[in-house]
């Protein structure tokens, strides 16, 4: 926990010299690092197989919890009226950035947290993870699919192939061809990659 602070430095205005400047202050550790650790992996799980599933990026293991508010008016709950949010972080074993969101009293839509405030949510993640240049981590947690979520496949390798032999192959994906040639001299996204079910491959013949 840190002391907070509002101004973090003043400067000179003419050559920008810092004239003062606010540190960092702790005032004291909150939980352990053990304690620490399983909340992160139970969170991890709540991405990975619980409401907060539409913030599940393929690669990188996210943390969240989503949040389901009814609010309220002279002490009496509102009817269809709520503060839906979602926070999520990443490396879940590591976390390097927090993003929190909360949507007031959307409407037309399903009032739940994970499915209304998660998906942007990820969206800022996935920002965030080219911004700051995370790398995909080892271990984490694997997605328990639904028969409703769209899944994730590894594109295979088709270079060299026929066209015959690279739509077997791609069976799980919708296939764009290019050229006239014999066998497949480039694709993209190439070997390894992995998309979602029925994404698009392109695939040129050479």
């Amino acid at each position: 926990m840190y002391k907070p602070y509002i101004v973090k430095s003043i400067n000179e205005p003419e050559t920008n010299t810092v004239i003062k400047e606010t540190k960092k202050t702790v005032v004291r550790k909150v939980i352990s690092a053990k304690t620490s650790e399983k909340v992160r992996y139970a969170l991890e799980s709540v991405v990975s197989n619980g409401t907060g599933r539409t913030a599940y990026i393929d690669g990188y293991r996210v943390g969240g919890k989503t949040g389901t508010a009814q609010k309220v008016k002279d002490g009496r709950y509102l009817v269809n009226n709520y503060i839906l949010s979602f926070i999520g972080f990443l490396p879940a074993d590591d976390p390097q950035i927090v993003v929190y969101i909360a949507i007031d009293n959307p409407k037309g839509v399903n009032q739940f947290g994970g499915v209304i405030a998660g998906p942007p949510a990820k969206a800022i993640l996935e920002d965030a993870i080219k911004a700051l240049d995370i790398k995909k981590p080892t271990g984490g947690m694997e997605k328990e699919y639904q028969y409703t979520d769209l899944k994730y496949k590894d594109v295979p390798n088709v270079v060299g192939k026929s066209k015959d032999e690279a739509t077997k192959a791609l069976a799980d994906f919708k296939v764009e061809f290019t050229g006239n040639g014999s066998k497949v001299i480039y694709q993209s996204p190439g070997d390894g990659t992995r998309i979602y079910e029925g994404e698009t491959v392109r695939v040129f013949m050479g």
